[in-house]
């Protein structure tokens, strides 16, 4: 039983479908192809953002590196959360492009606009920032490393606070389906699109084969796709990456098989909840966080695969279980009764 991550299967039929339907066409590459422009149309619209631009790139490393590097100056950092993807699981992908990741505290996963606020007036306040890296850049992830969300409030303040401090903010969206659909959540695709400078919606993790949806509302840096380009992730068939997502815009699809993950983490998590499991943190999207005896740890080996999160004690070890667009809910009971 498999629920290491959330993108350990392939891809949706209908992607491979249209892929295969279209795979004798000959188009133009570089994404200058009619699939990727429809694609670009169709994000655009749901978005409620006509004017923004729109790049498809290879996948979320790769998303996150090119747009840090191609939005700050050479003088700048980009503030993230300390335990933020990029400051810790993307093998310093951010530092190799000449940029600092410039880690702050955080609760449950979130950056909190006051924390960034102080820490930005703190670093003007000080005589001898010259000498110093400039927060150029606030990087958040929705959903965060610990599945929990930012409300439209919270993005709001922290929305305020980089256009304080003209610093661009980020979003990082490579579980973003997943945080569209969430219960009580109150954050959609126009929200992002109003309050952010640039945010990608993620295929990799969400149903597509590979590949990252990468919307500037307001426009992208200049030369952009020059900077994919130099940086490795510009694909010569682009038409692998359009057809990907104008499928997934097409009739709410992106949506609903974001719904399967919920819902199949709702069931884990209720029945664990149930035979007494404790959790490390409560989140609302597909990741839980469940800490584990050890020896049950090792019972469960070759039986069913979860994520190590972190040690909790000399005994105990935390794991995360991750469902997806298309964890069945037969394996959900499977587990539950394995467990």
């Amino acid at each position: 039983l498999y629920f290491e991550n959330d993108y350990c299967e392939g891809a949706h039929p209908a992607i491979l479908q249209k892929l295969t339907e279209t795979n004798f066409e000959k188009v133009s590459g570089y994404g200058t192809d009619p699939y990727c422009a429809s694609a670009r149309e169709k994000i655009r619209a749901a978005c409620a953002c006509p004017e923004a631009d729109v790049f498809f790139i290879s996948g979320g490393t790769q998303a996150n590196s090119i747009v840090i590097a191609s939005t700050l100056r050479r003088w700048e950092g980009v503030i993230a959360a300390a335990t933020g993807h990029v400051a810790g699981h993307e093998a310093g992908a951010i530092e190799f492009t000449g940029h600092k990741v410039i880690g702050l505290p955080q609760k449950n996963g979130k950056l909190d606009a006051a924390t960034v606020e102080d820490f930005c007036k703190t670093f003007y306040a000080d005589s001898n920032h010259d000498h110093m890296v400039f927060p150029g850049m606030v990087y958040i992830s929705h959903p965060t490393e610990y599945g929990t969300l930012y409300s439209k409030a919270e993005l709001e303040a922290l929305s305020a606070v980089c256009h304080t401090y003209h610093m661009p903010l980020f979003v990082d969206g490579a579980r973003l389906g997943y945080a569209l659909v969430s219960e009580g959540t109150d954050v959609t695709l126009a929200d992002l699109a109003r309050l952010t400078d640039v945010f990608y919606i993620g295929g990799t993790k969400v149903g597509a084969l590979c590949g990252e949806a990468v919307v500037f509302p307001h426009g992208a840096p200049a030369h952009f796709m020059t900077m994919v380009k130099q940086q490795g992730a510009l694909l010569a068939k682009g038409r692998l990456m359009g057809i990907q997502f104008d499928v997934l815009f097409t009739d709410g699809l992106y949506t609903r098989i974001s719904r399967n993950a919920i819902e199949t983490a709702n069931a884990l998590k209720k029945g664990l909840a149930a035979k007494g499991y404790r959790f490390f943190m409560d989140s609302p999207t597909n990741q839980l966080f469940v800490v584990l005896e050890n020896t049950q740890l090792a019972a469960l080996e070759g039986k069913a695969k979860f994520g190590f999160w972190e040690k909790f004690d000399d005994s105990h070890t935390v794991v995360r279980i991750a469902t997806s667009w298309a964890t069945r809910m037969e394996e959900v009971e499977q587990l539950l009764e394995l467990m």
